[in-house]
């Protein structure tokens, strides 16, 4: 199954379920260019997630760290870190994703011991899996099965599939972190959270700085540095990103025309909207419209 749209709410939240009919789990293949942005969006959620590249490279960000996954390699990405994803030198990249509710795992009573520690730890966002290590082969396998299992859904699979992500998370761990901490870290993605939920909130309202700043209880100086750090962009930059994404379901509607659409979004000049999404798009509204209603 390929997901081309990923939903998220204000929070930036992932809200695609991440679970079979009977399962707290997914497992799915993603080919990143057929998105409906062109690459995933930033986004987070509960769920951990595991990664194994089929075909191409990809670079994720997880956090405010950037990082390139190759062919044959994985990624674990740990709950509740912001993330996104796009491929690297229009390679066509293809990669499985496995996301699993963290008291799955493991059975209640070992929870609290092997996975609560690792996920709560500030030092543990993201794990790069190598395939030439043994441990990394072993987790690199278990996804591919699962991901079999799933869709030919044999006899007695669900057990099958909770024994190997016994097995991964074992391989995960078994490398001996030194987990860590900090408040101020958790501090810092609070508010980096917060500032973003704002303007998934208010997108379609004239936004200042100050407003940003105020959402996160940070001074505009402290607002603009936690942007640099964490998205390479500034606060204002990334409202008219985030107005771009938002316009794009809304160009898909047959009844929609373009001058509409850039109010609808925030924007309050069509020109201005046409040239900041030519920027971001390659193409101008117009044209992306007539591309998606081709299907092109």
């Amino acid at each position: 199954m390929q997901i081309k749209d990923f939903v998220v709410d204000q929070n930036l939240k992932e809200l695609t379920k991440h679970r079979t009919v009977v399962l707290p789990i997914a497992c799915y293949e993603t080919t990143i260019d057929q998105n409906i942005h062109g690459y995933i969006l930033l986004h987070w959620h509960d769920e951990i997630q595991f990664v194994l590249i089929v075909k191409g490279e990809a670079i994720f960000q997880i956090n405010e760290e950037k990082l390139v996954v190759r062919e044959g390699d994985g990624l674990f990405i740990n709950s509740g870190c912001l993330h996104m994803a796009e491929e690297k030198n229009h390679s066509g990249c293809v990669y499985i994703c496995l996301n699993v509710s963290p008291h799955f795992i493991l059975p209640q009573e070992l929870y609290t011991t092997y996975v609560y520690p690792y996920i709560q730890a500030t030092n543990f966002p993201y794990l790069y899996i190598e395939a030439n290590e043994l441990w990394g082969k072993n987790i690199l396998a278990a996804i591919v099965k699962i991901n079999q299992w799933i869709q030919q859904k044999s006899t007695y699979y669900e057990i099958d599939i909770t024994v190997q992500l016994t097995f991964i998370w074992q391989n995960l761990i078994i490398n001996g972190f030194q987990l860590e901490y900090n408040q101020t870290e958790m501090l810092k993605s609070h508010r980096m959270k917060q500032m973003l939920n704002w303007v998934h909130l208010h997108f379609a309202e004239e936004i200042m700085l100050d407003d940003i700043a105020r959402a996160g209880q940070l001074s505009r100086s402290e607002c603009c540095r936690y942007f640099k750090r964490i998205l390479k962009t500034t606060p204002l930059s990334y409202v008219i990103v985030y107005r771009i994404q938002k316009s794009l379901a809304l160009l898909q509607q047959a009844e929609s025309n373009v001058t509409e659409v850039a109010y609808q979004v925030g924007f309050n000049s069509t020109s201005y909207f046409i040239d900041k999404f030519r920027k971001s798009m390659n193409m101008t509204p117009l044209a992306y419209k007539k591309c998606r209603m081709d299907d092109c």
